[in-house]
């Protein structure tokens, strides 16, 4: 095959930071192209470069596409030649409509009209290849994370793509939607499209990939061709990270206590459709030194239970009890939740979880005030002092404490919001998909700051799509669907295909 794409000694710089040091690399026409690293590496920075958000001039090197040097003004001429990206950050409008999204500043017209019955009917063929079920007319945000990032994936296929890129496309999806959207890229292959895709999920790359490109600290280790030697999960992770990682979850030995945290009969409406109930009776508890885990599929509800329970953040005529050591609790605003010890890490660290203009120092701070402030009055050398350490213990990869949260990587990123509810102190933790966007080497150092937090006595309650990360990290791990616990097991004893059989008996699919 004849390369679609060479990437020719690429160096990128920040104020203070080399992103990027002489970066190579080949594409082949028709291929699945994968690139992988640790946080950091620099991976989105080359797509960006590539697709023109970082223009010509910004960085050294040379770009060619289709045997021709292209020098790339913004992100509007790589498309106009087929250079598609879909971003790990969202770029929805969330009050238009899906169609109104797809087809953003790529309307289909009629002698200069917009022609909506072609965008909506076009819309729905987009939604079902991408097997998203809801309406073109539905507003972006009544959905989830991820479904947006459906969404996204059907905005880009809804351009001319030659060269699709996707940054960490399925790191929001369950397995079954991960499933179906790699079954997507093989399809496209088939037609004739490139893809070059990033992703933290190294068996989704060992999977579909045809090449492997894998970076480190800026530069390029090396290409693999997965045709000519196997892949194997451990074989990338070695390049990534330069050595064996044998385990991927820290060993730990619990002690687990008495019961600190519970909601009983935890009812939460729908905001917009009053009477629609999203949680359907509830009951979840939490021990001292436990760490407990809530899987289900998509829409479950998971995400809509965390937020209720944080201060009524999603919802409406939300009802229940909610105890702290067996004393009532009102928790009925975030205020009142920070300050009974309930600390929510969420899975949208862009929108919800960081101020993306403010540096590392004031996001780490931001829930604890109080605790760098003498007389009411903000202690800017204790801040620092703060985030310093945490910046430490985290390995909070940056040029220091005052680096924008805007230029760190989704998985620093990741960091210091995980950062700023430690210092918030909490006595439960609830976590959202806490490693969403994250390399196994962070990964393993984000499960060891779990464990400690349930070595100290802490509860700690875990929201992941991956069934794995569940399986290696909790004790206890509640299955949730259509808005209700179904089934609730020790995690010695669960496997995914118990886990699944659960969620599927709601369903009559398993007798």
């Amino acid at each position: 095959m004849n390369a679609i794409l060479e990437m020719r000694g690429i160096t990128k710089r920040f104020p203070g930071v080399t992103a990027l040091r002489d970066v190579n690399l080949v594409v082949k026409e028709g291929e699945i192209h994968a690139i992988c690293g640790e946080n950091g590496a620099g991976k989105s920075t080359l797509m960006k470069v590539l697709s023109g958000v970082y223009p010509f001039g910004s960085y050294e090197g040379q770009i060619i596409y289709k045997g021709e040097e292209r020098r790339f003004a913004g992100i509007a001429h790589s498309e106009h030649l087929g250079v598609i990206i879909i971003h790990q950050e969202l770029a929805l409008v969330p009050l238009l409509s899906i169609a109104e999204n797809i087809f953003l500043g790529n309307e289909p017209a009629k002698m200069g009209v917009i022609d909506w019955a072609e965008a909506f009917n076009r819309s729905r063929e987009l939604l079902q290849k991408v097997g998203l079920k809801e309406s073109p007319d539905a507003l972006i945000t009544n959905l989830g994370i991820g479904k947006q990032q459906l969404v996204e994936i059907a905005k880009a296929l809804a351009k001319k793509v030659k060269l699709l890129i996707l940054d960490e496309p399925t790191a929001s999806l369950n397995e079954a939607d991960s499933d179906a959207l790699l079954k997507l890229l093989i399809e496209f292959r088939a037609q004739g499209i490139t893809s070059i895709l990033i992703s933290h999920k190294l068996n989704e790359l060992a999977k579909v990939a045809d090449s492997i490109t894998v970076l480190r600290d800026g530069t390029t280790v090396e290409t693999i061709d997965c045709h000519l030697e196997k892949i194997s999960e451990g074989r990338i992770i070695k390049s990534m990270v330069g050595r064996e990682m044998s385990d991927r979850y820290p060993h730990r030995d619990p002690k687990i206590g008495e019961k600190l945290f519970e909601i009983r009969n935890w009812r939460v409406e729908h905001p917009q459709h009053a009477g629609r109930e999203v949680i359907k009776g509830v009951d979840l508890h939490v021990n001292r030194g436990e760490i407990v885990g809530i899987a289900g599929l998509m829409g479950a509800g998971r995400t809509e239970l965390a937020m209720s329970v944080f201060g009524r953040a999603y919802g409406r005529n939300v009802t229940g009890t909610a105890a702290m050591d067996g004393k009532e609790i009102d928790i009925g605003t975030i205020q009142k939740a920070v300050a009974n010890g309930i600390a929510y890490v969420t899975e949208d660290r862009k929108s919800l979880g960081l101020v993306l203009n403010e540096d590392i120092k004031n996001n780490v701070t931001l829930a604890n005030l109080p605790g760098v402030a003498w007389r009411g009055v903000i202690d800017e050398a204790r801040e620092a002092a703060v985030a310093n350490r945490y910046r430490g213990t985290l390995k909070i990869r940056s040029s220091g404490i005052y680096q924008r949260a805007l230029n760190l990587s989704g998985g620093n990123q990741q960091k210091v919001v995980l950062s700023k509810w430690l210092f918030a102190q909490p006595q439960v933790l609830i976590l959202d998909e806490p490693t969403r966007g994250i390399d196994v080497g962070a990964k393993y150092e984000i499960y060891t700051i779990i464990n400690e937090l349930a070595d100290a006595g802490k509860g700690v309650v875990v929201i992941s799509s991956e069934m794995p990360e569940l399986l290696g990290v909790c004790d206890r791990i509640y299955v949730m669907n259509e808005g209700r616990f179904v089934d609730e097991m020790p995690a010695k004893d669960a496997t995914q295909e118990k886990i699944m059989a659960s969620i599927m008996r709601q369903y009559g699919a398993v007798q």
